[in-house]
Order: C-alpha cells, then sequence, then structure tokens
C-alpha cells in the first residue's frame, strides 16, 4: 500500500482566470480542430465534441443532426444496435459524422466482422469498455489495429499517463479518460476506484501527445463551463453523456408527472436497469456501477448544442483564444476549492 500526496482535482474544484483579448466577439472564435490520426492516417476537422455511445444519448437520431449541423460534431453510436440497423443506417447516412462502438466479447467482434464483410465503410471505432487496464483489453486493440490499419481508433477508458501510453503503442489513435466521473456513473462509490477527472485529463493528455496520440475526455462535464476546461486541460475532445440526455433524439419516452413536468429515464450503462435491457440482468458476480435517474425532457438538442457551442466560444473570448488550440496554451487554473472537498466531496 502507498499513498501519493499530490493534489488531484475536479473540474468543480478550479476556474479559469481571464486574461487580456483583442477579440471584439465571440463570432471571431474558432472552436473547431484540425487533426491527422497517428496510425489510421486519417485527418478531422470539425467541432471535437462527441455524444457519448450510451442509451438516450448515442443514438442514431443523434447522429443525424449532428451530422445536419455542418460544423463536425460526431456521435458514438452506443453497441446494442442490431447489424441490420446498423447496416441500414451506415448505407443511408454514411460514416463521417459517426463512431462505430465496439465492445470485447466474441458477440461483439462477430458483429463487426459481418459488418466489414458487407462492404459497409467504417472509418472510425470507438472500443468501449469500463476498465481499460486489463491485458485482454490492450490485445484486443492491437488486434483491431492489426485487422483495420485505416480505421481511426478510439479506445477506454483508462486515467493514468503509462496506459495511455500502452494503448497508443498498442495502436489507439484516441484514448477516452475518466474512470468514475460520470453523472449516472457510481464506480468510485461502489470500487472506490477512480481520478479526479481535470487532473487526469492533464496528465493523460501530457503522456498521448508526447507519442503523437490524442486523448478524449469522457465523462464529469455537467456545464458548458466544464467542457471549456476539458480543453484547457489539454483534451483533443470531449465526450458528453449526461449533458445531451432527455432530448428528442434520444429514442426516449417522454413521461409527464401530476405536475405537468415532463421527464425522461436515463441510465449508466453499467447500472442495472442496462444490464436487464442488454443482459438479462446484473451477473451474480458483479454489482451494478451505475444509476438510473430520472433528467428534465429538454426538446430538441440543437438548442442545448448552441449553449454548448457558445459557452466554449465564450471560454475562448474571455482568454483571448481565437481559436480552440489556443485555449490550452491561454488557460491557467485557479484553484477554489480544498483538497478535502475533493477527496471526501459527493461525485
Amino acid at each position: 500500500m502507498r499513498i501519493e500526496e499530490d493534489v488531484k482535482l475536479d473540474f468543480k474544484d478550479v476556474l479559469i482566470r481571464p486574461k487580456r483579448s483583442t477579440l471584439a466577439s465571440r463570432k471571431e472564435v474558432d472552436i473547431s480542430r484540425n487533426y491527422q490520426f497517428k496510425w489510421s492516417g486519417r485527418d478531422f476537422s470539425g467541432v471535437p465534441v462527441i455524444a457519448a455511445n450510451m442509451d438516450g444519448v448515442g443514438t442514431m437520431e443523434m447522429a443525424k443532426v449532428f451530422a445536419g449541423m455542418g460544423n463536425g460534431l460526431t456521435a458514438a453510436l452506443h453497441k446494442h444496435y442490431p447489424l441490420e440497423e446498423l447496416l441500414k443506417f451506415y448505407e443511408e447516412n454514411g460514416n463521417e459524422n459517426v463512431w462505430y462502438s465496439i465492445g470485447v466479447s466474441d458477440k461483439d467482434e462477430e458483429k463487426l466482422d459481418a459488418f466489414l464483410k458487407s462492404g459497409k465503410d467504417i472509418d472510425k471505432i470507438c472500443v468501449d469498455v469500463a476498465n481499460g487496464y486489463s491485458q485482454p483489453f490492450t490485445d484486443f486493440v492491437r488486434r483491431m489495429r492489426d485487422k483495420m490499419p485505416d480505421v481511426t481508433i478510439m479506445a477506454g477508458n483508462v486515467v493514468t499517463g503509462e496506459m495511455v501510453e500502452e494503448l497508443v503503442l498498442s495502436g489507439a489513435d484516441v484514448v477516452k479518460v475518466g474512470i468514475g466521473p460520470g453523472s449516472v456513473c457510481t464506480t468510485r462509490k461502489m470500487t472506490g476506484v477512480g481520478y479526479p477527472q481535470l487532473s487526469a485529463v492533464i496528465e493523460c493528455a501530457d503522456a498521448a501527445h508526447g507519442l503523437k496520440g490524442l486523448v478524449c475526455a469522457d465523462g464529469g462535464c455537467s456545464v458548458p463551463g466544464d467542457i471549456a476546461k476539458a480543453f484547457g486541460a489539454g483534451a483533443d475532445f470531449v465526450m458528453l453523456g449526461g449533458m445531451l440526455s432527455g432530448h428528442d433524439q434520444g429514442e426516449g419516452h417522454v413521461e409527464e408527472d401530476e405536475h405537468g413536468n415532463k421527464h425522461v429515464t436515463f441510465y449508466g450503462m453499467s447500472s442495472s436497469t442496462a444490464m436487464d435491457k442488454h443482459a438479462g440482468g446484473v451477473a451474480e458476480y458483479r454489482a451494478s456501477e451505475g444509476k438510473t435517474v430520472q433528467v428534465p425532457y429538454k426538446g430538441d438538442v440543437k438548442d442545448t448544442l448552441q449553449d454548448i457551442l457558445g459557452g466554449l466560444r465564450s471560454a475562448c473570448t474571455y482568454v483571448g483564444a481565437v481559436t480552440l488550440k489556443e485555449l490550452s496554451k491561454r488557460t491557467t487554473f485557479v484553484r477554489v476549492t480544498q483538497q478535502l472537498n475533493t477527496i471526501f466531496g459527493n461525485d
């Protein structure tokens, strides 16, 4: 047993200090990024915000709206769509604004193989597990790279620099960073395992960039300012779950209570709700590490996206960043909480 004494911080523990700016308007800010992925060699150009591959968020309808906005937003489809629906979606909509999500089970790989045999083109996949520290996961990423050398691979989740390096060297173009920070994730409470998200992004981005890899901050963003903090900390992409829940595009059922308030059920993908739906229940050897909540019905996601992207542009103006790329270089974080709050506070 050992204890690390270094201060580790979540988004709630800091604010971004404003700096002198020559920008006259938010309209002058360019929040798109241009990347060339290390292994696939493919290019990305657009706003690097991704809808999480969760029920109610990573849906085909969400991906269609993102594509229609024309600014490069992408959605990671949840991995429970049947093969037939995936084939039809890719045939009708293409692959530019969507990530194909896959787990590491034999069933997941068989479905992927069947998709590839159909002749449909995949250019981006998201290899998604809760614990990215297992050797079988690293081996799976390496196998996917060998199988699809020109496909961009995002893989995770991890929270430490050495594991980011391992995944990048195993063939991941983008590493997903985050264990336990999500609004419907209870991993920290159920297992005691996790890492404060802001510090995780800072450290993992540093590790990835040294190897020409990229990182995606996954989880912990509850307001647009958190997204700005993630990019300020060095994230190349930010994945959103809870912030995009409750919308028409989530394909969920809208319910109304006795007071006339509308809400939608939203749940973590390791919750008992998700496992009952997709796996026939919680396996006897594990516990649920997610929760089910009622979120307010929010209507069309386009309105929420306007707030999110507007907040990000505004953050750039406060520090004088003309482009999103400059935000991390112009960011100085100011601590606003005591470390004890980070350790013992609610997630």
